[in-house]
């Protein structure tokens, strides 16, 4: 098969994928009484009633945002409101795990045997997509024993045996040794362990010995997937050698025993899965968002596709690099030296744009509106990075969820009807937006990185909570720096909506450096003066030049804070406080719409507009 015809092939697939999503997105239909969906109907009617959830409106927008939007957010918080207990509530979230796991399986299968009929794609990529998915059921087998040991039992317990002290829960796990270490023998700034309890204290344990059952699984999966693929040719992209080699390793850093040799063993899979360059990209465990205090990598498994007709060159790299060469100099020789390293990293990097094609393991409780890995930032500094981003998918979801009653009261039904009606009448432009905020947030994440950062500023646990402002951010000031006054009240609108949003996610534990995030922007968007709050959310888009600055100058200090390797508790503490538990803004007016806001999300949170 010639190159060309692949890519048709896989345009093909990809807009059938578009098709099925848009026949998905399309259950929220359930909401909108003049329309209706028979089969989300009854779909809910039996997901709700074994969770003992109410069948109302809120009930139903809890369930598909489950169902659909893979997010649990909204479903705890019905579960919070009904009274649920704690426990009560993990037992029905890993019961919804099975039901939404169950459901998209089906899903992929049935695209998979679509595949097969039309005698897509080579052989080689056949192959390829069956033994992902094999080797993805196997992932979210394991995904609730990970679950259940990491988050819902060793975490409570190290919460409890420090009375509530989260920096003396991460002095323990130093003190003790029980954190992986990298191949210099440091303390790594992840794990691909788990704690067991051992006497009065706790060891750490491989997830090959933590969970033999399941690991065996997977790697007898990716043996069998690479036995498939060593009897097919990769005629089109020549690529069967560096997919065989990654998958090969990614066995073996399953297989490895010994924690304190886990982290080079993974970065071994990174090296090799970099190589890889093909419009079929595999996820493999990469992130680790859900463990706050050990960093455990969850279990991310995917299958991505990019979409043929949207690989055109961003801007968005070229503005990165030159405002981050602009404040280097600005900020001295060792400024220069960093920034250097990582825009060789951002040179280096591959932009896949497209959505996901196949998702298990963790995705099921959520997947990625866009993506830069590896985290690893040696393999990084040898290699670059790539970039995944999901335009497409994020669009069509945007446009398919219900108007929300609480973004109506608080932003205003103008600013949400012009929000939407963007979407639909101006998709060019969104997808403007897009690069700029969401391709500028993940070549963002790439800055004023060297190798031991994250370790030597997490300290307190706290590296994560300013991170995802330090990516955003690094995406307006790539914008400040090359401005289109025709983009300026959409990049502020943009802002704005992110921030007042992300107040909903305080409770969530995985997400909470978004919630942080969106406390520093407040800070920031409110002390320019651009927004105020009487009642609903007013933008002065006259104090535009009032917002760059404060955005220049909190980057500016952020930036020089990465370069000292300070703790990144003292950043988020300029602009936060916690209470009891909770972080929130140190100015109080702030803080007042912030309590506000989430009062009014447990309340209303998934109440609709029609």
């Amino acid at each position: 098969m010639q190159k060309q015809q692949f890519m048709k092939d896989l345009q093909t697939i990809y807009d059938e994928l578009q098709r099925r999503q848009a026949e998905l997105n399309a259950y929220y239909d359930l909401l909108d009484k003049d329309k209706g969906h028979e089969k989300a109907e009854k779909l809910m009617t039996f997901f709700l009633t074994t969770l003992n959830i109410p069948r109302d409106s809120e009930g139903y927008m809890a369930g598909l945002t489950r169902l659909v939007g893979l997010r649990e957010d909204a479903l705890e918080q019905v579960m919070k409101k009904q009274g649920f207990s704690d426990r009560k509530i993990e037992m029905k979230k890993d019961v919804a795990y099975g039901f939404v796991s169950y459901f998209h399986t089906e899903r992929h299968e049935s695209l998979i045997q679509w595949i097969e009929e039309k005698d897509l794609l080579t052989a080689f990529y056949r192959s390829l997509i069956y033994g992902v998915h094999y080797v993805g059921q196997h992932m979210t087998l394991w995904q609730s024993a990970w679950t259940r040991q990491i988050i819902n039992t060793i975490n409570p317990q190290l919460t409890a045996l420090c009375d509530n002290d989260e920096g003396q829960v991460f002095k323990m796990l130093k003190d003790k040794e029980l954190l992986d270490r990298d191949v210099e023998g440091n303390v790594g700034d992840r794990c691909y362990s788990v704690l067991e309890k051992e006497g009065e204290g706790y060891t750490s344990v491989a997830y090959k010995n933590a969970f033999p059952k399941q690991v065996k699984g997977v790697s007898t999966a990716l043996s069998q997937l690479v036995g498939r693929l060593e009897i097919e040719e990769d005629e089109v992209f020549g690529q069967k050698e560096q997919w065989i080699a990654y998958l090969s390793t990614l066995e073996e850093a399953f297989s490895h025993d010994v924690p304190d040799e886990l982290i080079g063993k993974w970065a071994e899979v990174d090296r090799k899965w970099m190589a890889v360059k093909t419009p079929l990209q595999v996820g493999h465990p990469l992130e680790y968002y859900e463990d706050h205090y050990r960093k455990a990598v969850a279990l991310e498994w995917d299958l991505r596709i990019v979409n043929p007709s949207l690989q055109e060159g961003s801007p968005t790299r070229e503005n990165i690099k030159s405002f981050a060469l602009l404040m280097a100099e600005s900020l001295g020789r060792k400024a220069e030296e960093t920034i250097a390293r990582n825009l060789k990293q951002v040179d280096e990097t591959q932009l896949y744009i497209g959505q996901p094609m196949l998702y298990y393991g963790a995705e099921f409780n959520g997947l990625f509106s866009a993506q830069v890995v590896p985290n690893d930032e040696v393999v990084s500094s040898e290699l670059g990075k790539k970039i995944f981003a999901y335009a497409d998918f994020v669009m069509e979801s945007k446009k398919s969820k219900p108007m929300m009653k609480l973004s109506v009261e608080t932003m205003g039904k103008d600013f949400v009807d012009a929000q939407r009606a963007l979407i639909d009448t101006n998709p060019i432009l969104w997808q403007e937006i897009y690069d700029i905020s969401t391709v500028g947030h993940e070549y963002g994440h790439i800055l004023w990185l060297e190798s031991d950062t994250e370790s030597k500023m997490n300290a307190q646990g706290q590296f994560k909570n300013i991170e995802e402002f330090k990516a955003t951010a690094g995406g307006l000031m790539a914008f400040f720096g090359n401005e289109r006054e025709e983009l300026k009240k959409h990049i502020v609108d943009d802002v704005v909506a992110r921030a007042v949003g992300l107040m909903a996610w305080r409770e969530v534990g995985e997400v909470l450096p978004y919630y942080c995030e969106g406390l520093i922007h407040l800070d920031i968007l409110f002390g320019s003066g651009i927004i105020t709050y009487d009642e609903i959310i007013a933008i002065d888009y006259s104090k535009y030049d009032a917002m760059k600055e404060a955005y220049t100058n909190a980057y500016r200090d952020l930036a020089e804070h990465y370069l000292d390797k300070m703790d990144a508790s003292k950043y988020l503490e300029q602009y936060v406080v916690k209470s009891e538990g909770v972080y929130l803004p140190k100015d109080e007016n702030i803080s007042t719409f912030v309590e506000y806001y989430y009062a009014r999300y447990k309340e209303i949170g998934q109440e609709t507009v029609t």
